[in-house]
């Protein structure tokens, strides 16, 4: 099991999780004790009672930490300004068992912004993205993650994420440093 922290922790209130590798949501009662296993890209994986659960960064609270500040765009930001925020924000999504977020593990093939049709000044992201494995449990948590994260951003009304298998995952679409890190050369 990986292990940034491993910090002790107990759970000051009730709290929504989602069991990994499962993908099943759960509440999990105040007052469980565990430790955090993995504290990356603003969510928690948590080891209680012999089982790991994800708890989202809104849910920080539970854990006695600070959920994440507010996403912030300067007045007037382009649509490039836009895209960069996008990729930031893709990096922020973790695997909970993988300590590398999903752009580094080579699971987003296509991140594009585009003007709402509303003309408000809104944007839709869409973005084409894979599983390491077809039939991971984890997939609609990593897919709602991305989608959930990329709705922060100011401006962006959409974010239509597509799972897509073709062309399959391989470790070769992992960057260099995920592959040094994982010992996947």
């Amino acid at each position: 099991m990986y292990s940034r922290t491993s910090e002790p922790v107990r759970l000051e209130r009730d709290c929504e999780a989602v069991l990994v590798p499962q993908g099943e949501h759960v509440k999990l009662p105040a007052g469980s004790i565990g430790y955090i296993t993995q504290a990356l890209g603003g969510s928690y994986t948590v080891f209680i009672e012999g089982n790991l659960f994800r708890i989202a960064g809104r849910d920080a609270d539970a854990l006695g930490k600070e959920p994440p500040p507010p996403l912030e765009l300067p007045e007037g930001a382009d649509d490039d300004a836009v895209e960069a925020l996008v990729w930031k924000q893709l990096r922020t999504c973790f695997d909970p068992e993988i300590p590398i977020n999903v752009v580094d593990l080579g699971l987003i093939y296509e991140a594009t912004v585009k003007a709402d049709d509303a003309r408000d000044g809104t944007r839709r992201v869409e973005v084409r993205m894979t599983l390491t494995a077809p039939a991971c449990g984890m997939g609609d948590i990593l897919v709602d993650d991305v989608r959930s994260k990329l709705e922060m951003i100011p401006t962006v009304a959409e974010a239509d994420v597509e799972l897509v298998f073709d062309p399959p995952w391989n470790r070769n679409m992992m960057s260099e440093a995920a592959r040094l890190e994982t010992g996947m050369l």
